[in-house]
């Protein structure tokens, strides 16, 4: 079997328990780092059969089929970049998916998710430019878009984009929804709106979500791996290790800085875009 076939059907077996596991940790660790004994590593998983379990209450059948096509093209998005192929396509999936988590809230006429609804339009905002110069600078970087032809590299890609690297770890503070951009919709119990997006989900249809959330932060430690991946065996050892700092990193920031208003998250996404970004893509581009 092709290694790349085998790599997208191990993603889509393997992101959810791992994703899962990396939530455990989170919430252990966010426990330790506020003093408290916190839940089992193995909680998200319990909280993931209870919602299964429960009843869903359904607001329409539009919402329901929207949280489905988000799960599908998460999972595509997944598979596809480890299957080795196009960033640009798989970038555009994730958008794709993205748009149909946005809709399913709106869809749901209620104030509090159409608030949340809003504001993830503006996450989207905040983080597609550099989503974008990303895909942009591998490219430059090793003349491909496609994942199998990066990793092939001699030279770690992050070698040539360390600009873009900062960026794109700054950007995710929003997709993992951490604080202080955790303004759409929250892991914890600390949001004006109570779930925002998915304040009008239940069951069956929020577990979908959760699971998503899974399989996209996978994904999406898939990426920061990338940069790091060459030709040589070594460097994916060092990438699993700079995957687990950026994480710790991440739950670090979520644990330390208040949640800002949305105009200061699409401010600074966009300055880091542009100085982090930008810059290194000029930078790169002139001298390869």
């Amino acid at each position: 079997m092709n290694r790349y076939i085998l790599s997208a059907l191990l993603y889509v077996v393997l992101a959810p328990i791992l994703g899962g596991l990396l939530q455990g940790f989170d919430r252990k660790l966010s426990a330790r780092m506020q003093g408290r004994q916190g839940p089992p590593v193995l909680q998200p998983f319990y909280d993931l059969y209870k919602l299964f379990s429960k009843e869903v209450v359904v607001v329409n059948d539009v919402q329901n089929f929207l949280i489905w096509g988000f799960l599908i093209f998460i999972i595509f998005t997944g598979a596809l970049f480890f299957f080795g192929g196009d960033l640009l396509l798989i970038f555009f999936a994730l958008t794709l998916a993205g748009i149909f988590f946005v809709i399913s809230a709106f869809s749901a006429n209620s104030p509090y998710s159409a608030m949340g609804a809003q504001r993830e339009l503006m996450q989207m905002m905040a983080y597609e430019p550099m989503v974008l110069l990303v895909a942009i600078g591998f490219y430059i970087a090793t003349g491909s878009f496609n994942v199998s032809d990066i990793i092939k590299s001699d030279i770690s890609a992050i070698a040539y984009l360390p600009g873009i690297f900062i960026g794109f770890t700054y950007i995710l503070t929003i997709k993992f929804r951490k604080s202080p951009f955790d303004i759409s919709t929250s892991h914890h119990a600390h949001q004006e709106m109570v779930k925002g997006l998915t304040t009008e989900l239940s069951g069956k249809m929020l577990a979908l979500v959760e699971l998503s959330h899974w399989y996209e932060n996978v994904f999406l430690l898939g990426v920061v791996a990338l940069f790091v991946i060459n030709s040589s065996w070594l460097s994916i050892i060092i990438a699993v290790l700079v995957c687990i700092i950026t994480y710790f990193l991440e739950v670090l920031t979520d644990n330390v800085f208040p949640r800002v208003k949305w105009q200061t998250m699409l401010k600074s996404a966009w300055i880091v875009t542009v100085v982090a970004g930008v810059i290194n893509l000029m930078i790169i581009s002139l001298i390869r």
